[in-house]
């Protein structure tokens, strides 16, 4: 379903940057030629034409809002709400949690915490070198 929306919303603001595109321009800059404006020809002018794009941005402005709202909304209720703090266990001062890494860089620490990494190597594998120290 998510999906389906996202491919909707897509194709609402590629349509939104179209018509925004195809309005004329009303003062400012100058336009095509250095000093006239490149004025459209053909079915739909002045007014009308004025109209038109400007109801079609609007309704194509709500549907975007609509759309990136009903993203949103999906987004956080499919998410389970997470704390750092439920992972850990309160443990007294100087003495490490059962769970705790006991070694690495701070990011090898959160990825075992995760269990993306294992939290020790696998027997018959190398130990990794030691780091030259930083002077």
């Amino acid at each position: 379903m998510q999906t389906v929306l996202i491919i909707i919303h897509l194709i609402i603001v590629l349509a939104l940057i179209g018509v925004v595109l195809l309005q004329r321009s009303e003062g400012g800059g100058m336009g095509l030629g250095g000093g006239g404006g490149g004025g459209v020809s053909g079915f739909m002018t002045g007014r009308g034409q004025a109209n038109a794009l400007t109801r079609a941005t609007a309704i194509l402005a709500g549907l975007f809002f609509v759309t990136s709202i009903a993203l949103t909304v999906m987004a956080t209720t499919t998410r389970a709400p997470r704390s750092i703090l439920d992972g850990t266990a309160p443990a007294a001062p100087g003495q490490q949690a059962p769970g705790a890494p006991q070694g690495g860089n701070v990011l090898e620490q959160l990825q075992r915490l995760q269990g993306d990494q294992p939290a020790a190597p696998a027997p018959g594998t190398p130990a990794p070198a030691p780091a030259a120290p930083q002077q």
